[in-house]
């Protein structure tokens, strides 16, 4: 089984808490549109939580290449199911 999760608890904790507060604006901007709210408000809206979606990504990027380079030796056997560059550069570029 492949293991290419978040090993820091505290980027998990911060992606996590991102994603939450993605989720409350989506929720938020979901509620503008049922309700008819103003068109250039509920864009805008849409356009923070896109970003934040990002920002998580990036974070999860980030955190794996600190993975990879704080230990880029290691003889485990998570070594062979660590992304590799090329796998976060791919990664990286599906946010752009």
């Amino acid at each position: 089984m492949s293991d290419r999760s978040l090993h820091d608890p505290q980027a998990v904790k911060k992606v996590a808490n991102r994603l939450r507060r993605a989720q409350g604006q989506l929720a938020a901007v979901i509620a503008a549109v049922e309700g008819g709210g103003d068109c250039r408000d509920v864009v805008t809206q849409l356009a923070a939580v896109s970003s934040a979606i990002d920002r998580a990504g990036f974070a999860i990027i980030s955190t794996a290449m600190k993975q990879c380079i704080a230990d880029p030796d290691a003889d485990d056997a998570d070594v062979a199911e660590r992304l590799t560059v090329d796998e976060l550069e791919k990664l990286f570029l599906t946010l752009a």
